[in-house]
């Protein structure tokens, strides 16, 4: 096995992470129109849950964002709760930096020291969960 394999046990071909929040339009804008991701998918109304998924090319991987029409928990529990995208380059990594920024969107400190240390910077989502941009993989 490599480590780009799923071991045998763990026969998986889709990994998706979602959360709740109560600003759908705004975080799909963040992650869309400011991060870059693609918008895979959309659902309105199903079980009072209207819902976005967004992601890198291809569905392998993506996030879900819902919203339920009673309110949905939206804060971050905490500063360490972090969504960590690598990078090819640190030149790569800056072009997305800079489209954040034209965003609107100003970088926060990261809790654990780690990242600084190694280049990333973190941004806020509307929900106040920490995206990190690395500018090199760590394998």
């Amino acid at each position: 096995m490599t480590v780009s394999d799923w071991p045998d046990s763990l026969d998986v071909v889709q990994v998706r992470f979602a959360r709740p929040t109560d600003r759908l339009e705004e975080v799909t804008r963040f992650y869309v129109d400011g991060l870059g991701l693609n918008e895979l998918y959309r659902f309105e109304n199903h079980a009072g849950y209207d819902g976005v998924m967004l992601g890198l090319p291809g569905t392998d991987y993506h996030l879900e964002f819902t919203t339920h029409a009673d309110g949905s928990p939206g804060a971050a529990p905490s500063s360490d709760h972090l969504l960590v995208l690598y990078f090819s380059s640190e030149a790569r990594m800056y072009e997305t930096v800079e489209r954040l920024g034209e965003f609107g969107v100003e970088p926060v400190a990261t809790e654990n020291p780690y990242w600084a240390a190694n280049g990333a910077i973190a941004f806020p989502d509307p929900d106040g969960w920490q995206v990190v941009l690395m500018p090199r993989p760590v394998f």
